[in-house]
């Protein structure tokens, strides 16, 4: 799924903002603090814990960890769907945490909450902000997805001859709506489907709690998030998925506690950011602690994988929230250390970096890619075998990679900045004629 990068979100101050994962990205390339620790050019990174940046909007500094921490979550998406078609995501603990590891969904989707939000007090200040919030968000995810929906219409089996209701449906990113939306090679994409719509939405939360003092938009968040525990107890919802019926457990309002998180999380920063005195020995203590959250994030994982169904089976009401929670607790277990202390020479490093830009190109081709390397390799699908796991889980990073950063290169970026271009002029044409 398409979430938005943290530099990306920092650097869009405007129409003529600078690519939004390039090395020198608002605050110019890293560099290392004389206490070792990465930082963007012009911050001072005390004690290894970070600070505020001096950019020209120090409310939203780029966060580069976030953009490893990216490179980390479609990696652990790819596993999960490899070790479905391979036939080992049920069984031992082993398959079933490999199944589960499609908790790094919620942690796209707060990430997703977390960068947007962190800056809906400047995009949504006025009509023309959110007119670009939408051109952006837009520009950004669409052309690279369209590219790989027609390569896959076109060129591959597993698409297995969609309907032109299908092909529709997907080229809108509406497939979650519909009952049989979903079309070989891109069943991952319910996922940006559920993506789209909280960008549709989010100006008009901004409106609605934009302005409220800070804890009124934290209790009011709060409570959406809830929405997410209760949906599945809906009366349309309890009953089993039949034939013809659209899925609830992927509906967007299934998800609002892992949006949540990233709004909570944004506050958060926030607070911080605008307390550095009487916050540095909470951000300290999550630097210190990182380690203590990725085991609880891992903790999450291991109960959530001996808990409810295996496989395709549908989950029970009750066993959908629990699984809801625990990937509240993974999202918010590696999203907020990293949003209030964000320094991490790992996912900072170069390789890091360069995988968190092509995340997103990594997400959209790898179920494609995926499905050529099974005749690739000779290997059947489902069989079990942990040895077909594990080489067609390389094969498929190795595959995807290249292919993903190409799709970057060629589509991705390119898209992005022309549609930019375009929408600044399109802006610049309507001031200067408003003003004569």
């Amino acid at each position: 799924m398409r979430s938005a990068s943290a530099s990306e979100k920092a650097s869009e101050t405007g129409p003529s903002a600078p690519s939004a994962t390039s090395s020198s990205a608002t605050s110019g390339a890293p560099t290392t603090s004389s206490s070792g620790t990465v930082a963007p050019s012009g911050t001072v990174a005390p004690s290894g814990i970070g600070s505020v940046p001096t950019t020209a909007h120090p409310k939203t500094p780029f966060l580069p960890s976030l953009e490893g921490l990216r490179a980390i979550a479609c990696s652990g998406i790819i596993i999960t769907h490899v070790a479905f078609q391979t036939g080992t995501d049920t069984g031992s603990l082993i398959n079933q945490i490999m199944a589960r590891t499609d908790f790094f969904v919620p942690v796209f989707f707060a990430l997703s909450g977390f960068l947007l939000w962190r800056r809906q007090h400047v995009q949504f200040r006025n009509r023309r902000g959110v007119a670009s919030y939408y051109v952006k968000r837009l520009g950004r995810i669409m052309p690279a997805a369209w590219v790989m929906m027609l390569f896959v219409f076109l060129f591959l089996p597993v698409a297995d001859n969609p309907s032109a209701k299908q092909i529709v449906e997907n080229l809108l990113m509406a497939q979650v709506y519909f009952a049989d939306g979903l079309v070989g090679g891109m069943t991952h994409l319910w996922s940006l489907s559920v993506e789209l719509t909280f960008y549709l939405v989010l100006p008009l939360i901004a409106l609605l709690i934009g302005k409220q003092p800070r804890w009124r938009r934290v209790l009011v968040i709060a409570a959406l998030g809830l929405i997410s525990y209760y949906w599945a107890f809906l009366p349309p919802f309890t009953g089993e998925l039949e034939p013809g019926r659209v899925n609830p457990h992927t509906m967007p309002p299934a998800f609002a506690a892992w949006f949540a998180i990233g709004f909570l999380s944004a506050e958060a920063e926030a607070w911080v950011l605008g307390n550095p005195e009487r916050s540095r020995r909470l951000v300290a203590a999550l630097y210190r602690l990182r380690p203590l959250f990725w085991l609880i994030a891992l903790a999450a994982l291991v109960v959530a994988a001996m808990d409810g169904p295996q496989g395709l089976v549908q989950a029970t009401p009750a066993e959908f929230a629990r699984r809801t929670i625990y990937g509240t607790v993974f999202a918010a277990a590696l999203i907020t250390p990293y949003a209030l202390a964000p320094r991490s020479a790992f996912l900072e490093s170069a390789p890091m970096q360069a995988l968190g830009r092509w995340s997103y190109a990594i997400f959209l081709w790898h179920i494609a890619i995926l499905s050529v390397v099974f005749p690739l390799l000779g290997v059947p699908m489902f069989s079990g075998n942990h040895v077909h796991t594990v080489i067609v889980m390389i094969a498929t990073f190795v595959l995807t990679v290249p292919v993903a950063a190409l799709s970057y290169a060629l589509v991705e970026e390119p898209a992005r900045v022309g549609i930019n271009k375009m929408w600044a002029k399109y802006t610049a044409s309507t001031t200067a004629s408003s003003a004569s």
